[in-house]
């Protein structure tokens, strides 16, 4: 096993994930500790590291591994979420562990069982919940990393985040191209930060899911709408979106289609590997969790839910099929400018992209009373500018944002941002026109443009909603002469019955 209480830090979970932080670390100088259920698999990855320089240390029990770690200990679990979390941290707890030490969750684990889990271990270890967001090469060369957990205990596992967290220009809040094996970028901020207490870190990780869910779904109705419009293939998609990756719709995501609709099929040279994949997108639950929370919350991410419906619809490949012989839409012609279109379709993304970002942030916002947190969301957005999925060069106008205004209600608020609308709000209509016109599909975008019509709406038509619901259920209503808070109740006439005169709404104390 190597010199006990040697190592600065434990890794358990030797999956890809694991592996990559691991050696993300390692190329750091932390010697690293590393344990997997299946004991060969640590070996075989022990032996094909041997030069790391902070090094590596086999363990292949857990008490071998708390017994090789510094203490406070630092024991990193990159286990499948639910039970599987559980079961390891009661495993350490016999293993030997201190109340100091950090026990930290970086998987996708729901916020409320990390919430439930520090509450638990309290006394007996310090359990954080850590947002880790960049995939596999993230994880390798640097992640964004988002910790939640007790605030003093942070500071011993500080260090460590911020050295192998992804990091971007002091000035230009550009990321720095990622390290190669053995020579680590140290240099620029770090994308970490201290989220706050229990299951914040877990929770902002699922907003930045529910908007990587809405973005990629933009995205595709994006490439939807030009493929069919305009008849383009991939290869000429894929120009498209590498020149709209020059402007502001800088992106990972932008860029990355740009890439994935340049490969050619291996098994059929003269096509692309976009046209051969099989149109159901699958999930993995933290788009839907964040839906289903902005629903408890009372926040109308409608867009993001419409991200997640979009992969639902896809799913169901044969009743689609099976429906598209049957249901019929408009025989629609594209006659219009190439280029008109393709700069119509940008500005439509661009505004449902930010779109997107404000009902990110409008339920992290939300959150704060309702969880007993205090999220720093210009910290927040700094943090997503690298390492993460969603990092974009609009990130740095969300930072300014919210450095300028931390208070600021709604993104869409914020000057620049506004401005940002206003310039292409009208391409973004005839976008959603255009669609709706020629039978294509594009829900998220659709669905970003009711919400931003009904944020900025005075007035909805909610009066005569409230109105049924007080007339069948006796639910109340307030009124617009009287001051907010107080309800009133009409005695309907029985439906169907001739009109007559009816008794003043009265107030009530029914809500």
């Amino acid at each position: 096993m190597g010199e006990k209480a040697s190592a600065d830090v434990g890794v358990i979970g030797l999956a890809v994930m694991g592996q990559n932080l691991a050696l993300n670390m390692a190329d750091h100088g932390f010697k690293v500790a590393v344990f997997n259920r299946t004991t060969q698999v640590m070996r075989g990855f022990v032996a094909q590291h041997p030069d790391t320089p902070g090094g590596l240390v086999g363990c292949e029990v857990l008490t071998d591994l708390v017994a090789a770690v510094k203490t406070p200990r630092k024991i990193i679990l990159l286990v499948q979420a639910g039970p599987a979390v559980d079961a390891v941290v009661q495993q350490l707890l016999d293993a030997g562990i201190d109340r100091d030490d950090l026990v930290v969750d970086c998987g996708n684990s729901q916020w409320t069982d990390t919430i439930r889990r520090e509450h638990a271990y309290a006394g007996r270890c310090q359990f954080f919940g850590s947002g880790v967001s960049g995939g596999e090469v993230g994880a390798r060369f640097g992640p964004s990393l988002m910790p939640g957990g007790n605030a003093a205990a942070w500071t011993h596992l500080e260090p460590i985040w911020n050295a192998i967290a992804a990091k971007v220009d002091e000035q230009t809040g550009k990321p720095i191209e990622t390290g190669t094996p053995g020579q680590p970028v140290t240099d620029g901020v770090p994308c970490t930060a201290y989220i706050g207490p229990n299951g914040a870190g877990h929770y902002v990780k699922m907003v930045h899911n529910g908007i990587e869910y809405i973005d990629m779904q933009l995205i595709a109705e994006a490439y939807s709408l030009l493929r069919y419009l305009l008849g383009a293939q991939s290869n000429e998609l894929a120009e498209i979106f590498a020149q709209w990756n020059d402007g502001n719709l800088d992106s990972y995501l932008i860029q990355i289609t740009a890439d994935i609709l340049r490969q050619r099929d291996p098994g059929h040279p003269d096509g692309f590997l976009v046209d051969y994949i099989l149109d159901t997108a699958q999930q993995k639950g933290t788009g839907k969790w964040t839906s289903i929370n902005a629903l408890d919350l009372g926040i109308p991410a409608n867009a993001m839910a419409e991200a997640v419906f979009g992969r639902c619809l896809s799913a169901l490949k044969e009743e689609r099929v099976e429906a598209s012989i049957h249901l019929s839409g408009p025989a629609y012609t594209y006659r219009g400018n190439r280029d008109d279109l393709i700069a119509a379709v940008h500005d439509a993304l661009y505004c449902a992209k930010i779109c997107a970002y404000a009902q990110g942030f409008q339920l992290l916002r939300a959150a704060q009373p309702e969880y007993g947190w205090e999220l720093d969301l210009a910290t927040i957005a700094s943090i997503w500018r690298g390492g993460c999925i969603i990092r974009a060069r609009f990130l740095q106008k969300i930072t300014d944002a919210y450095k300028r205004d931390p208070g600021l209600v709604n993104l869409l608020l914020d000057p620049y941002v506004n401005a940002q609308i206003q310039q292409g709000q009208s391409q973004w209509r005839a976008v959603v026109t255009l669609a709706a016109q020629a039978g294509i599909a594009a829900p998220a975008c659709m669905a970003a443009l009711a919400y931003y019509d009904g944020y900025r709406s005075a007035w909805l038509p909610a009066n005569l909603v409230q109105a049924q619901r007080d007339y069948f259920g006796a639910h109340t209503y307030e009124r617009t002469d009287q001051p907010r808070g107080t309800f009133f109740h009409l005695d309907w006439p029985a439906p169907g019955r001739p009109q007559q005169v009816i008794p003043t709404s009265r107030p009530s104390t029914a809500l």
